[in-house]
């Protein structure tokens, strides 16, 4: 049995996101889609005194955002600097924040990226890191891409081994069950409720930030508050 899951680069993800990654034995980052404005590919929140503020990165953008999240390029440099002030300000004052920092001020500050896919894998990849997530993680394009949106996905599953397809909820309304079928693979659907909450600096709790709130809060003991990392 090869749980798969496959799901589109975020930046800085939130828990749930790294819950999946967690619950499956390949993840594979689905960066060959279009590239959509407005969405999690290259922002993300972080807690503030006066409520949730957006990281994001800029990008450069094609006419009507004709390309891929592959091909989308980071524009200019100097976000990476404010990107760091912005979260060192805000978690300055966290229990774990030292030694969280010691892990992402580097590359935030000594390390430059030109492709937003390559940045969010490096971050995504140090968080696992951290939490003890040993889940392989590899590109779509390392695979061969077919036509039809379910139909790819049941290919790229079946390509990479996989016995089970791991889904959001959100695909719902476009997932087409019987290619799965076809293929001999168990398609089941991955749940984002029934988390606690966890001590979080600045005023009413708020579950949908940036991964990096919990772990500057709570360190080595974020599983505790996961679901699928440390189970």
């Amino acid at each position: 049995m090869k749980k798969v899951a496959i799901l589109q680069s975020n930046y800085i993800p939130w828990k749930g996101y790294f819950d999946m990654i967690a619950a499956v034995d390949e993840f594979i980052l689905y960066d060959d889609m279009q590239y959509t404005r407005r969405d999690w590919r290259n922002r993300n929140q972080i807690k503030t005194p006066q409520g949730v503020q957006w990281l994001t990165v800029p990008v450069r953008v094609k006419g009507k955002y004709d390309q891929t999240i592959r091909e989308t390029e980071i524009d200019g440099l100097g976000w990476a600097e404010a990107h760091w002030k912005s979260i060192a300000q805000n978690y300055r004052k966290a229990q774990h924040f030292e030694e969280i920092a010691a892990i992402f001020e580097p590359l935030y500050r000594q390390r430059q990226y030109t492709h937003l896919s390559a940045l969010n894998r490096e971050l995504i990849e140090a968080v696992c890191a951290y939490l003890g997530i040993t889940t392989r993680i590899t590109n779509s394009w390392d695979y061969q891409l077919i036509e039809g949106k379910t139909e790819r996905l049941a290919d790229l599953c079946a390509q990479a081994g996989g016995t089970e397809y791991i889904t959001g909820p959100s695909a719902k309304g476009y997932i087409e069950e019987s290619f799965f079928t076809e293929k001999g693979i168990q398609l089941n659907w991955f749940g984002y409720t029934g988390y606690q909450e966890y001590p979080q600096l600045w005023g009413e709790f708020t579950h949908g930030v940036t991964i990096l709130d919990l772990l500057f809060n709570c360190g080595k003991d974020a599983h505790r508050y996961m679901r699928y990392v440390g189970s």
